[in-house]
């Protein structure tokens, strides 16, 4: 397998390797990634895995912020730092994407940074992967229509990564660009036949046994009102504490489970924001553990925020495929 790995000397005994994504897209698969995320959720969860809540800071004048998250797991002795830049008005500029992400790989033992690796694909694929494992613990036994909120990469990344986990038989796709709406449904029907787009979003959520939102909207995109009994619904867009993707009715028919209890609390706007306050069921690493129990027959929620440890799972299975070792 050729891959590209490039060298910056540090001095004469050691170096950092520059991993790119097209390393990343080589070596990181989502039949690796996804028991790799169920694992470290468990371990979250069981305070096995040490991260603070990500740290931000605004950056006013141009609407955009900056993102640290760090992470170390205890049990694995691997640990990282993950940054992160995201400026929402460069949607559609050409030169100047709205997300940036990288993570700073450390060797632990002595604090030598030993890789810097790209990381927006792994943002996406590690997102993905967190919902698969969500879904597969918290929606029907018996879905069989999936709806798709959005057709950007995490929509493309979230297709993979729900079809790995279970069968379905119809996928609806809504977005609020029609144009793009319609090219993601014809890139995935090249895999799956049964794909359609819907220009009304009560009509993809009505018909769907799980929703995925992946919209980055700051506003309310999907109402209760239109949610049918025992839906799955997985809230993937609004990750910041002023932003929105459920309006309160959709919040408080469900039952709500997070990646992280602390980080939903203060940077989940659909939360936060939610009236009467919303009380969270539990955090998916305890109900995989079997510490939290769930009725598939009541309509449920994981808002995923993205932690550090999901970040930190899939750098070391890039770091370990790369035939590097700690």
């Amino acid at each position: 397998m050729s891959v590209s790995v490039a060298f910056f000397p540090l001095n004469k005994m050691s170096g950092i390797k520059i991993i790119t994504t097209s390393t990343v897209r080589k070596v990181l698969k989502y039949e690796e990634l996804i028991p790799a995320i169920e694992r470290c959720l468990v371990k979250y969860s069981r305070g096995k895995i040490q991260q603070p809540v990500r740290s931000t800071v605004e950056v006013e004048k141009y609407e955009g912020c900056l993102m640290t998250m760090p992470a170390y797991d205890t049990v694995d002795d691997v640990a990282l730092l993950k940054v992160i830049s995201l400026y929402p008005k460069n949607e559609g500029t050409k030169n100047a994407p709205k997300r940036q992400s990288t993570i700073l790989y450390f060797l632990p033992s002595t604090g030598i940074l030993a890789a810097i690796i790209e990381a927006h694909l792994i943002t996406y694929m590690r997102t993905a992967a967190a919902t698969a494992v969500a879904t597969k613990y918290l929606a029907p036994d018996n879905a069989k229509v999936l709806a798709i909120f959005g057709a950007g990469g995490q929509a493309r990344s979230h297709f993979q990564t729900m079809n790995i986990i279970h069968k379905y038989e119809e996928i609806i796709v809504w977005n609020h660009t029609t144009e793009n709406g319609e090219k993601f449904c014809q890139e995935i029907s090249e895999t799956f036949k049964n794909v359609r787009f819907c220009s009304s979003a009560k009509e993809a959520a009505s018909n769907a046994d799980v929703i995925v939102l992946v919209v980055s909207s700051q506003t309310p995109v999907l109402k209760g009102e239109w949610l049918k009994e025992g839906v799955h619904v997985n809230g993937v867009g609004a990750c910041r504490p002023t932003w929105r993707e459920m309006d309160d009715e959709c919040m408080n028919q469900c039952e709500l489970y997070v990646d992280s209890r602390e980080g939903a609390l203060k940077e989940s706007g659909d939360i936060i924001m939610c009236q009467p306050k919303k009380l969270i069921n539990g955090e998916i690493g305890e109900v995989i553990d079997g510490r939290c129990k769930v009725d598939r027959n009541k309509k449920t929620i994981f808002k995923s925020l993205g932690i550090a440890a999901e970040d930190l799972a899939a750098g070391h299975l890039v770091w370990k495929n790369l035939g590097n070792e700690i």
